[in-house]
């Protein structure tokens, strides 16, 4: 009997205080079993110091080819933008 495992999607965090970032995907019956190989296949040289899997099921995402009218409203809310604001120097990872 064949079993077809589920997809699974990898995010994987540099390091503290950074944001979890696509790494690839991993096949795998479970949660657990998905953390595992993602740690094998993502992180053997210690590149990361955390993990996140997601079925890829479970992921909902936009059509790029949409992307006009998905994302028209927020143009005219220019307070959005964080163009008013300076960083100061002190301030990392932004």
């Amino acid at each position: 009997m064949k079993t077809d495992w589920p997809l699974w999607e990898v995010f994987v965090r540099a390091r503290g205080g950074l944001s979890h970032r696509h790494a690839g995907s991993v096949h795998a019956p479970d949660a657990t079993i998905a953390l595992r190989h993602a740690r094998d296949t993502y992180t053997r040289r210690q590149e990361g110091v955390s993990l996140w899997v997601v079925r890829s099921s479970d992921i909902a995402a936009s059509d790029p080819e949409q992307a006009g009218p998905m994302f028209e409203p927020a143009e005219t809310k220019i307070y959005r933008h964080p163009t008013f604001y300076e960083l100061p120097d002190a301030v990392k990872h932004m």
